[in-house]
């Protein structure tokens, strides 16, 4: 007897990436690009891109070139926005994304400026004023809302309110969120096994110590809405209640 096959569950997410908006001629972004790269280690390390040509004038060969270049820069091209004709993108073409969320614009720290503070990069779409920098930590003393994200992969970063869902901190150190902790925390990114994740109140999408995670259907439910700590003993995350 022939049994009826399980249905196949299709979910949809959605996620936090950059969007790169190139510029013609591509020789010269290319080059403000390697520039961002060298004054800004690990930029793009684990960052999803989405590749925004609306608006140029290219063809495939153009455009193919110009993901096999970001390719060559650890770059990865997760989907490509704005494409004119459907011709532009073949089978080995990242896909066509649309309707993107527009988010607030990134403007990366100009040229000598990360050696003065102390960093190589932080990325953040919250307005400047509301962060304080110090070496090797990052201070915010607003809430992260929906859809907001920041990257800092030189230290700690401390929230003083409270990560909205579809928010997402990125640390090279610790994180620390003295409100409750929704969105996604990623601790640890540089390969800091010792790092840990504080939180006041843990309502998170996913919590993850150098590239090791645990998403909300992974935690134990007696965590939710407690006073939590995460951290690595050996290759497993561990979360305990604090105090």
């Amino acid at each position: 007897m022939l049994t009826k096959p399980r249905p196949i569950r299709l979910k949809g997410r959605s996620f936090l990436a950059l969007s790169l908006a190139p510029e013609l001629p591509f020789e010269d972004w290319l080059a403000g690009l390697d520039d961002l790269a060298a004054r800004s280690a690990g930029f793009f390390l684990r960052r999803p891109v989405v590749l925004d040509i609306d608006g140029l004038d290219i063809d495939k060969a153009e455009l193919r070139k110009l993901v096999d270049e970001l390719a060559r820069r650890n770059v990865r091209v997760m989907g490509i926005e704005g494409a004119a004709r459907a011709s532009l993108l073949g089978p080995d073409m990242p896909p066509a994304m649309n309707d993107g969320r527009p988010a607030s614009d990134f403007e990366p720290p100009a040229e000598g400026e990360a050696d003065e503070a102390g960093s190589a990069a932080v990325e953040t779409v919250l307005p400047a004023r509301l962060a304080t920098e110090a070496l090797g930590s990052l201070v915010v003393t607003e809430p992260v809302r929906s859809g907001q994200s920041l990257f800092f992969p030189e230290g700690d970063v401390t929230i003083v309110g409270s990560v909205a869902s579809g928010a997402e901190i990125v640390a090279g150190g610790s994180i620390h969120v003295y409100g409750t902790l929704r969105g996604r925390a990623m601790a640890g990114t540089a390969g800091n096994g010792t790092a840990r994740i504080f939180c006041n109140r843990l309502e998170a999408e996913l919590i993850a110590i150098d590239g090791f995670y645990l998403t909300a259907e992974d935690m134990e439910p007696d965590l939710r809405g407690r006073a939590v700590q995460a951290w690595l003993e050996g290759h497993a995350l561990k979360t305990g209640i604090l105090g």
